[in-house]
């Protein structure tokens, strides 16, 4: 049976941060969700790798064909959703879209921040979590690895990821939609991860009035705020805290959230109606969606973040032209390579079946030259054996075809079977 490459996925074109959230796999779940993926095909699904971020969850195979009409019902399944529900957000590729796809998304080319770098990051840790799982193999590693070169030539070769706005610099230009000058700003981050560190850099620069980090470890988050001249809180704190703060940026793992309405509601109170900004870069979300129905309040999700980059893109786009050709180009490159490696298994059977028949011409040779035979006689009947058999499948397909398959046997035999001046 055939081996295809499959894509599939969701992504914030095609789904929101409602249902992204409940496809995202945290890092603990990606090994059991391989684990699973692979036992609910059976030997069909050969390889797997899982992309879960805040904008995207893809599932990446090497699989029988026919695994690709049940593969949205399985994701569906795994995270408790009707698949009805999910099947309008979902995408699936097959073969060199599936791998245009895989190169597109390591190159920036399809993120909500045109050009960003982290996704190649991010792709690199779903292969070695995926190595880690047992669940890689040649295909997807050549895959992957010729994923990785392509990313690297697009970033270097042309201007995809020049003048970036990022996701952080989003946050700050919303938050100064709000409050205009940041400086008199105290700002919260919860969480310490790369996205709160990026966040943490842009409003630093701005110099709010404070800067406090919250996290699960309070190492990690000391280790931020020391970065930033900034003080650390504990997550049990927030409730009695969080009032005290203009701007709250999030961005945890926690696949609850962490600050709900009736949390905010008490802090909005306790401000007396002074505005609050709240960014939730988290998928799942850590800020409870109702939220942004409190007057004084501002929620910005990750999507509304989005809108805001893609204004800021215009000037990188110019560069997506060349991109996707270079793109193009190692695409023809990689199916290429596919098409060679599928034609193995053949070879070897060709190159078995020549040196079985050249073993037993050969044996039959020695056996004539062993009784007396003339070398010269031998010479001519092992040249005549090995050419009889030689055309003896090609002249059987040809007495046994019917007239249309003759006709293709017949356009295919000179470049089979070259004459001897075209073999000069």
């Amino acid at each position: 049976m055939s081996v295809s490459v499959l894509a599939l996925g969701l992504n914030h074109v095609s789904a929101p941060v409602s249902v992204r959230e409940r496809v995202s796999l945290p890092e603990d779940l990606v090994q059991p969700a391989l684990n699973a993926l692979r036992q609910a095909f059976g030997g069909a699904v050969k390889e797997a790798a899982i992309l879960s971020t805040c904008n995207r969850t893809e599932l990446y195979c090497a699989a029988e064909p026919h695994v690709a009409d049940q593969l949205p019902s399985w994701l569906a399944e795994f995270n408790k959703i009707e698949a009805g529900a999910l099947a309008p957000h979902v995408y699936l590729h097959g073969r060199d879209e599936a791998v245009r796809h895989a190169f597109r998304v390591a190159s920036g080319l399809d993120s909500m921040v045109l050009g960003e770098p982290q996704i190649l990051g991010q792709m690199k840790d779903a292969v070695r979590a995926a190595e880690e799982a047992g669940a890689l193999g040649t295909l997807l590693h050549q895959l992957f690895q010729r994923t990785f070169s392509v990313a690297k030539e697009v970033r270097s070769t042309t201007a995809i990821g020049a003048q970036s706005v990022s996701m952080a610099a989003a946050a700050v230009r919303l938050a100064e939609r709000v409050f205009g000058d940041l400086a008199q700003c105290k700002v919260l981050f919860i969480g310490a991860g790369e996205m709160i560190e990026l966040c943490a850099t842009h409003f630093a620069a701005r110099q709010p009035a404070s800067i406090v980090v919250a996290n699960r470890t309070l190492e990690r988050a000391e280790n931020l705020a020391n970065r930033f001249s900034a003080s650390t809180m504990r997550l049990a704190d927030l409730p009695d805290r969080l009032a005290q703060f203009d701007v709250v940026v999030s961005c945890t793992a926690s696949t609850l959230p962490l600050l709900g309405l009736g949390m905010v509601e008490r802090a909005t109170r306790q401000r007396k109606r002074k505005p609050m900004v709240m960014v939730d870069l988290a998928v799942p979300r850590d800020i409870e969606p109702e939220v942004a129905q409190l007057d004084d309040i501002y929620l910005y999700s990750v999507d509304d973040l989005g809108a805001v980059v893609q204004s800021g893109t215009d000037a990188r786009r110019a560069a997506v032209v060349q991109a996707e050709a270079i793109i193009d180009a190692r695409v023809r490159n990689f199916m290429h390579w596919m098409q060679v490696r599928a034609n193995v298994p053949v070879i070897r059977d060709l190159q078995s079946t020549a040196q079985s028949i050249q073993a037993l011409e050969l044996e039959r040779a020695k056996r004539l030259l062993a009784k007396g035979e003339s070398p010269e006689a031998v010479l001519e009947q092992l040249a005549h054996g090995l050419t009889q058999k030689y055309l003896h499948g090609t002249m059987t397909a040809l007495n046994q075809s019917d007239v249309t398959e003759r006709q293709e046997l017949l356009h295919w035999l000179p470049r089979l079977f070259p004459s001897g001046t075209d073999r000069r």
